[in-house]
């Protein structure tokens, strides 16, 4: 995996130094000597991580990063403090100011490519979601990133894996103040909980006594539940080597014991910006493509939905030898509805006619408003009798009960056309859709306030 590392140091044998690093692993370096050459890389779009020298004249790394984090365009860029400063209240620094992870002077050839690698995974997952978000905020939904800016990373579920008592109480009692912490000691029940329930974040310790933390991660990486929930790891000085593997793994972060409370605080608190950054990006796309997929005056399913699932849902029918049956609904004289009483009316007379509908089906029956005035019904298992019946309950819902409109003020009668027809083992749509719309006008030509079946 490759990714555009910026690299910002006032000294230049330092920034020679980590380019070669980062080149040798075909990672692609910009560079700059201060920090306001940085911000302008990063505003033009031409970084995907940046690697921040702490300790520069005029703007340092920690003001650079909390610049960057404050600023929309910028702040979905990770961000790694190079520091010569090793005191956790240093470290705690450089997390509040809003970075993602730090590195200490010298630098750890390995660990460099560790936390590179990591934070690639994560731009290249953020930036498909915010282009998605992207298409959503033009539909005039909220705008994610904005949402973000404000999220402090607080009243998080926690769910701490830590067989060792003491352990396990120092930690909660660091982490209780700000967040609702389960700890279990059985990294067995731990994966079991994390899958059934709703934690926002797993602090897994490496030091487990019978059972290899790194396994731990990967099973809850590997299950679909918790795939994307961050993990961070609690570990011994001399794990190195396994910190290195989890982060290879896919775990987010790590803490080296003794740990330091407010350091354990920061990261825990970036972690879960980051997981509630990401859910929000993907609730905004989920909504674009129901807003693509839902027409937005009655509810139900549109053409669009309709035309595509048709087709993939007739041809699994018929696969296993069954019968899909369509039914086509046309509101009877709707435009004299509009012309008479205003187009306000005609919609209360659409969305009261849809819940209509949607409450005389069955809930395995797939309803969509073709277009107008005009509806479709998809009836899978069903054969021409029993939606011959289904259609008459509809008709029969629709006339009899008045419409209300004007807020409720008066009420309409209104009717409906109907036109049903079965697949019968024939697995093209069109046609199908052909069959039941002949139906429906011989319905309509006949007197409407009618259902007719298709008489192939």
């Amino acid at each position: 995996m490759t990714a555009r590392v910026l690299v910002v140091d006032d000294i230049p044998a330092n920034v020679k130094l980590l380019e070669t690093r980062l080149s040798a692993e075909y990672f692609d370096v910009v560079t700059a000597s201060n920090g306001m050459e940085a911000l302008a890389i990063c505003e033009r779009g031409l970084c995907d991580i940046a690697l921040l020298d702490v300790m520069m004249p005029g703007m340092d790394g920690n003001e650079v990063a909390r610049r960057l984090k404050a600023d929309i365009r910028t702040a979905h860029i990770p961000v790694v403090m190079v520091t010569a400063l090793d005191q956790p209240a240093d470290r705690v620094r450089g997390l509040e100011a809003g970075a993602d992870d730090f590195l200490t002077k010298p630098v750890d050839e390995i660990a460099l490519i560790a936390r590179v690698r990591s934070l690639s995974r994560l731009k290249v997952v953020m930036d498909e979601l915010r282009s998605r978000a992207a298409t959503s905020a033009s539909l005039g939904m909220p705008d994610p990133l904005a949402q973000a800016l404000s999220e402090r990373g607080l009243r998080g579920k926690i769910l701490l894996v830590d067989d060792r008592d003491s352990s396990a109480e120092r930690i909660v009692a660091a982490l209780r103040g700000e967040h609702d912490v389960a700890r279990e000691a059985s990294p067995q029940n731990a994966l079991f909980r994390g899958a059934e329930g709703d934690f926002d974040l797993f602090v897994v310790s490496l030091g487990l006594k019978d059972y290899d933390g790194l396994r731990l991660c990967s099973q809850l990486r590997s299950l679909e539940r918790t795939r994307q929930l961050p993990i961070l790891m609690v570990a011994d000085i001399e794990d190195r080597k396994r910190v290195l593997r989890g982060l290879d793994l896919g775990v987010n972060d790590y803490i080296s014991r003794p740990i330091d409370r407010n350091e354990l605080v920061a990261r825990a608190r970036t972690q879960l910006r980051r997981k509630r950054y990401a859910d929000a990006l993907r609730e905004s796309m989920q909504v674009s493509i129901e807003m693509a997929l839902v027409d937005a005056l009655t509810g139900l399913n549109n053409r669009r939905y309709l035309e595509t699932h048709l087709a993939s849902l007739l041809q699994t029918v018929t696969g296993r030898g069954g019968s899909l049956s369509l039914m086509v609904l046309d509101i009877d004289h709707f435009k004299s509805v509009n012309d008479t009483y205003g187009h306000n009316a005609g919609d209360e007379v659409l969305r009261n006619f849809a819940g209509r509908v949607k409450r005389m089906v069955r809930q395995t029956d797939l309803a969509c408003r073709f277009g107008g005035e005009e509806f479709v019904v998809m009836m899978p298992d069903t054969t021409m009798a029993v939606a011959a019946q289904i259609a008459e309950r509809v008709r029969a819902a629709v006339q009899g009960e008045l419409f209300p409109i004007d807020g409720g003020g008066r009420a309409i009668p209104v009717t409906v056309s109907i036109g049903i027809a079965e697949s019968m083992g024939v697995g093209d749509p069109d046609m199908l859709f052909r069959r039941a719309d002949k139906a429906l006008y011989r319905s309509k030509n006949s007197g409407r306030n009618r259902v007719t079946a298709d008489a192939a």
